[in-house]
């Protein structure tokens, strides 16, 4: 092929045009002559840096430049896709690979059905496809103007004038994935907001942005409900000003954040969930309100997500507690431990702290499950309550560390005995007269058994394997107590004695286990 064949192949508008090659995503920096060799080459920065071998340069030459310094490579026009519009794209995604002329208007091979058909979509599927805009008459979208749900991630769009020339005709638009894109940034962002004016969910993952260039789009949005920027370029998080008010969801996560400024997103009057995981957190506080109080900041939020972050201090359980809608919390892989370094006590510390919470780890909160946290929390740190005043004049010191503790003594109303520490060898001495029941196997008849109240449920585990022949890991052990109502209560940690579990004398154990009966 000859050069001024191969030149003719490029298009005039190539600088900044999106592209794929060998199965990778590029962005075109240069189209020119590379000396010493001869014919026409594209400097191209490539989406994944580890794809290239230079930085835009040849000889000592610098041609472009690229954000990593392997990101660029030179290839020939030959070897790269420049795409197709979006009705080219459409047609071969959902009419295969026959090719259509739009300008037909009947045949009798069936051809003005299909398209009628496209009509109907109210989701269309274009992730990975090589569309890179509206086509030359930037009329193309009326093809599918019925469409609610659009999917464009990992494509060749270059610009949001190239997505909102497609969009503007998707009057019932409400979710737009645009993920893993590299798109210009607008030049007049609210000229754009009619195309996406009915918008209430965008994705942007993995589109190279920071915090200022998404608030500088924010207007194109005007009804946006969630938008999801995860894996982007954000650190510093600033205040959005009269932009993203009607937002109810937004996702920040893997993001390394600067920590003092996440309550900048305060400022967002509707947020009910807010995603902040993997962002290199340790710390939130809510200085407006002592412990104990509500913060007037966040008023909205529901759901918040804290996993895989370097939150080590129980204290910031505590400033989470000021937050007064706050109803679902995970806080997966971070460094919160309790005294005893058991996961199910930290657990019930979380439980325990938070008293309007109704669902952890995304796992909901029983009753039961509540009863017994806070009822363990208070014995777990009954001693240190009584040393600190107890009712008549607790310290100050012990309300910023326990600030929901004198609410779970006027809860549940504990005698004094029952919070302090009791002495290991009485515990040892002191047998407790329980009745083992096996509602799954009527041939076992009911068990009962003394035992004392310094044994651990692990160890019960160990004595119905003996008795039973069951594995310990299919064992599972509730219990029902008079004091509590009758109801069965899980066990809620194995190496937990049965005086911290409340076990009575009297009580009943519930056993069942998984598998065959034995």
């Amino acid at each position: 092929m000859g050069v001024d064949q191969v030149e003719l192949e490029v298009p005039v508008d190539a600088v900044g045009r999106r592209v794929s090659c060998d199965g990778e995503r590029a962005t075109v920096r240069y189209v020119g002559q590379v000396p010493p060799t001869t014919g026409l080459w594209l400097g191209l920065e490539w989406d994944n840096p580890d794809r290239g071998k230079h930085a835009g340069s040849h000889n000592g030459v610098q041609y472009f430049t690229c954000r990593c310094p392997t990101g660029g490579s030179f290839v020939r026009p030959a070897k790269v896709n420049f795409g197709v519009d979006y009705a080219t794209a459409l047609r071969r995604a959902y009419l295969g690979d026959e090719e259509v002329d739009p300008s037909i208007k009947f045949i009798h091979s069936g051809v003005v059905f299909k398209e009628r058909s496209l009509e109907k979509l109210s989701s269309v599927l274009l992730n990975r496809s090589d569309v890179n805009g509206p086509g030359a008459d930037r009329r193309s979208s009326k093809i599918t103007p019925n469409v609610q749900w659009l999917d464009m991630c990992e494509t060749l769009l270059a610009s949001w004038e190239d997505v909102a020339a497609i969009t503007q005709q998707m009057d019932k638009l409400k979710e737009l994935l645009l993920s893993y894109n590299s798109l210009r940034l607008p030049s007049d962002p609210l000229a754009l907001s009619a195309a996406f004016s009915n918008l209430k969910v965008l994705s942007l993952i993995g589109t190279h942005l920071t915090w200022p260039q998404i608030l500088e789009c924010a207007p194109m949005w005007p009804q946006l409900e969630e938008l999801c920027v995860e894996n982007n370029n954000i650190t510093e998080l600033s205040r959005p000003m009269d932009v993203l008010q009607s937002l109810r969801s937004l996702n920040v996560s893997h993001n390394l954040l600067v920590q003092d400024t996440v309550l900048s997103l305060a400022a967002l009057p509707s947020l009910e969930t807010l995603n902040l995981s993997t962002s290199g957190l340790s710390s939130i506080r809510f200085d407006d309100t002592p412990p104990g109080s509500k913060t007037s900041m966040f008023p909205q939020l529901k759901r918040l997500y804290l996993d895989d972050n370097h939150i080590s201090e129980w204290t910031v359980v505590d400033e989470l507690a000021k937050l007064p809608r706050l109803s679902e919390l995970s806080c997966l892989r971070n460094r919160l431990v309790s005294r005893d370094g058991n996961s199910a006590t930290a657990a019930q510390m979380f439980i325990a702290k938070l008293g309007q919470l109704v669902s952890l780890n995304r796992v909901k909160i029983c009753p039961e499950a509540r009863r017994g946290a806070e009822l363990d929390y208070m014995k777990l740190f009954g001693e240190e309550w009584l040393k600190a005043g107890g009712r008549s004049q607790l310290s100050s010191g012990f309300i910023r560390q326990h600030p929901r503790y004198l609410n779970l003594i006027q809860k549940y109303a504990p005698e004094e005995g029952e919070l302090k520490k009791q002495d290991t060898s009485s515990l040892k001495n002191e047998l407790l007269k329980v009745t083992f029941t096996f509602p799954d196997d009527p041939d076992q008849k009911p068990m009962e058994k003394k035992l004392p109240a310094s044994m651990t449920v692990q160890k019960v585990k160990g004595f119905l394997q003996r008795k039973l022949k069951v594995p310990v890991s299919d064992l599972q052990l509730t219990y029902v107590s008079p004091s509590m109502g009758d109801k069965e209560i899980e066990f809620n940690g194995d190496l937990k004695t049965l005086h911290l579990h409340s076990i009575e004398d009297g009580d009943n154990i519930v056993v069942r286990w998984s598998g065959p009966a034995p």
